[in-house]
């Protein structure tokens, strides 16, 4: 697996993989293209998640995850937030995202 000094150059790297699109996180789904797709927590794999935390600003922390779907046939990045700004999701979103 990668390892990436930093968010910016983890969103490149992946994106040279062919992670393109830009996921959105709803309550009980993903969304991409404006809305175009919206795809459930069945209809998606995590391939690979990657933690960035700011030593300075411990409150500043972020997961980067490359989502992919067979069903869509899409490849794209979500980053999402963690500890008290994390968005509110059904019990099977969260299951989905959990970073181990």
């Amino acid at each position: 697996m990668e390892n990436y000094d930093n968010l910016i150059e983890a969103i490149n790297g992946l994106k040279e993989q062919g992670y393109v699109e830009n996921f959105n996180l709803k309550e009980n789904c993903l969304e991409c293209r404006g809305n175009q797709y919206k795809i459930f927590h069945n209809e998606f794999e995590i391939d690979k998640a990657f933690r960035f935390e700011d030593d300075s600003t411990p409150d500043d922390s972020s997961i980067l995850y490359a989502i992919s779907s067979e069903k869509y046939k899409l490849k794209g990045i979500m980053i999402n937030a963690y500890g008290i700004y994390t968005d509110v999701i059904t019990d099977e979103m969260l299951n989905k995202l959990k970073f181990s």
